[in-house]
């Protein structure tokens, strides 16, 4: 796998097609005063390259995975509530989620992953960042 991340970055690959996959990325964006994160799209080279390397089935797992180098993958409700944690005050809060089990918090997460594009709409192409952004994407 030749990803090619910057020392103590985190890479978020969402959807990139999905309306509510890319609010969340904007929010995140907003919200990540420490420059923790990098994104790219799974449908990317860089995504499809993590996808093969770990093995990931996109059948059940489609819309998020936060991928840290030399920590691999986590996805779904996990890799949500990770993401939450590292964007300091109040979001961090959402970290108490983790006390939920898994199988419920993945229940309540696939059941709004299986109705994102019904629910937030689905775009023809994968959102394209703006100059000032684009630093912080992988292609």
């Amino acid at each position: 796998m030749n990803i090619n991340i910057p020392e103590g970055k985190k890479l978020i690959l969402f959807d990139g097609v999905c309306n509510l996959c890319n609010n969340s990325v904007q929010y995140v964006i907003k919200h990540d005063t420490k420059n923790q994160f990098m994104f790219t799209a799974l449908q990317s080279e860089a995504g499809k390259q993590i996808i093969d390397a770990y093995h990931i089935d996109t059948n059940q797992v489609d819309s998020i995975l936060l991928y840290t180098p030399n920590k691999g993958v986590v996805y779904k409700s996990s890799a949500a509530l990770k993401i939450a944690t590292h964007l300091g005050f109040p979001q961090n809060l959402i970290g108490v989620f983790f006390i939920v089990p898994p199988f419920i918090r993945n229940w309540v997460y696939d059941y709004i992953a299986k109705n994102r594009y019904k629910w937030y709409g689905k775009q023809e192409t994968c959102w394209i960042p703006t100059p000032e952004l684009k630093s912080k994407f992988l292609e």
